[in-house]
């Protein structure tokens, strides 16, 4: 049985382990407001889910008043980069959607773009109708690549944030057509298992590239954390 943690999100959080669960795959529930660590030694990968921003401190910025400001979760933000830290000292792979890919770059010394729109880039926001759909470039040669076995498609889009700076020891595998960073990966093919996306798979309504973008996705986190 394949134990996979999932960090708590108050905004669709089922979303995720219904996506992820299936035969010989367990969910254990991470959550901030409970603290539970002790569960974490029970995990063999660990995701890390969407949500409201990461607060500016976290990546070193005092400014907390931009376009589509959210409420923060210092707790969360803590609790997060604390899982992510265990991961990665104990070489369990991780996958990141939408704020979990920011968080990741932010824990390993990377920085974010506040707000997409002021710095100039298109509106990547969630519509009246559901997310925003886009298409993204893959980069070839990357983990991306070799899962998605695509060098293009469409994913959907519900953020007003992007990568900005990225941390050392991480490359980019995917931007969609305006430069939006939309994921990132280890530069080391030697490390654990990392994919960290800007969309989210777990909802993905897009057949032509549903299996590519989302469903690959999933396999390919299961069959890392059996290999581990």
């Amino acid at each position: 049985m394949i134990k996979v943690g999932i960090t708590f999100s108050d905004t669709n959080f089922q979303n995720y382990p219904n996506w992820i669960a299936g035969e010989g795959v367990e969910i254990i529930q991470l959550s901030y407001t409970e603290k539970n660590t002790h569960d974490f030694d029970s995990c063999d990968g660990f995701v890390l889910t969407g949500g409201i921003d990461v607060h500016p401190q976290c990546y070193q910025n005092p400014r907390i008043d931009y376009p589509n400001t959210t409420v923060f979760s210092e707790a969360r933000d803590l609790f997060e980069i604390q899982v992510f830290e265990y991961a990665c000292q104990q070489n369990k792979p991780v996958l990141a959607i939408c704020r979990g890919l920011q968080l990741v770059n932010i824990a390993l010394g990377g920085n974010l773009i506040q707000d997409l729109q002021e710095s100039g880039f298109l509106n990547h926001r969630k519509t009246s109708e559901g997310d925003f759909e886009h298409n993204i470039v893959v980069s070839p040669d990357t983990l991306l690549a070799k899962i998605s076995g695509t060098h293009s498609g469409f994913v959907n889009s519900a953020h007003h944030q992007g990568l900005d700076q990225i941390a050392t020891g991480l490359q980019v595998s995917a931007y969609s057509a305006d430069g939006v960073v939309e994921a990132i990966e280890y530069t080391d093919p030697n490390k654990p298992f990392l994919l960290a996306v800007q969309w989210h798979p777990e909802r993905m309504q897009i057949p032509a590239t549903n299996e590519a973008f989302s469903q690959n996705i999933r396999k390919a986190f299961i069959e890392a954390m059996i290999k581990k």
